[in-house]
């Protein structure tokens, strides 16, 4: 008589060879949507759809999503800009793609302190940020602060270069309510964001002078490229590094 464990035996590993055959298949059509089939379908809808294209407050994704809201403004250099931030102690935040994806969850589930984890690429004036910079939050990616920046085509009265952008708090990473795609879930506050940036860039000593834009935002509450809610009081900070920082 055939003995009965050798018969269990191939149908245990015929079993794990069909569950490891669809997560694979898991794996790809989630690959497929995130990545390639729900990105497209936005870009068509923004096609037929220009209402729906960011307003100049806010930025937007690359597939045509609304962004982060703008609340923050600087009117310095590029030189005086990355330095001030360095003398915050923010670093220079890497760009986002898929192997980076991938690391940044990685570094998420096993604790591993990044200082230049990537940020992903929003956009405005049809380009994406000049510059993006970071502050982590203890040994994990998961949170952190951040902001990007863009570089205005004018200047200040004074012949400075002027930049606006976007601060906002990430308090974990997950999956984009919108696409699927692996991203950092902001926190929806973005006032206390912005506070606490200038409350940085205040401590360097580096700042001439510190201003504040009242009513920039008329509409105070929206939902950003990963599906996440924000609100603010609709105020656009503005600090001025001072001239004669390098």
């Amino acid at each position: 008589m055939e003995d009965e464990s050798e018969i269990t035996l191939p149908r245990r590993r015929t079993r794990v060879k069909r569950v490891v055959r669809l997560l694979a298949i898991f794996v790809l059509v989630w690959f497929l949507a995130a990545y390639l089939i729900v990105p497209f379908a936005w870009d068509r809808y923004a096609e037929h759809h220009p209402a729906f294209d960011a307003s100049p407050r806010i930025t937007e994704t690359g597939d045509h999503h609304p962004g982060d809201p703008l609340n923050v403004g600087l009117i310095g250099s590029k030189e005086q800009i990355e330095n001030i931030f360095k003398s915050a102690e923010w670093y220079p935040a890497a760009s986002l793609g898929l192997k980076s994806d991938l690391e940044i969850a990685a570094d998420s589930v096993l604790s591993r302190p990044d200082d230049e984890a990537p940020v992903s690429s929003l956009y405005l004036f049809g380009r994406k940020e000049d510059l993006a910079f970071e502050q982590p939050v203890g040994d994990n990616p998961r949170h952190r602060h951040h902001v990007r920046l863009w570089k205005l085509d004018r200047e200040s009265k004074t012949g400075r270069e002027e930049w606006i952008g976007s601060a906002v708090y990430d308090e974990r990473v997950g999956l984009s309510r919108t696409t699927g795609e692996i991203t950092h879930v902001t926190a929806p506050d973005v006032d206390v964001e912005r506070d606490y940036l200038f409350e940085c860039l205040e401590k360097t000593g580096e700042l001439a002078s510190h201003s504040i834009d009242y009513g920039f935002h008329t509409h105070l509450e929206g939902r950003n490229g990963g599906g996440d809610p924000w609100h603010t009081d609709g105020n656009l900070f503005i600090g001025v590094i001072a001239e004669d920082v390098p």
